[in-house]
């Protein structure tokens, strides 16, 4: 049964595509950014508790 089955897989890299190669945001932030943005999200969440 297996020979009548003739399916071909892409040969060397086996199907792997890697996307992310290709696709390039237009929006960029600095790991230093999130972490302000963060801090600040956290005050204002301690600050509305707080009341």
């Amino acid at each position: 049964m297996a020979k009548d089955n003739k399916i071909g897989m892409p040969s060397g890299q086996g199907g792997i595509v890697r996307y992310f190669d290709d696709y390039r945001s237009s929006i960029e932030f600095k790991p230093g950014h999130v972490i302000i943005l963060a801090i600040i999200v956290m005050i204002i969440e301690i600050a509305l508790h707080a009341r």
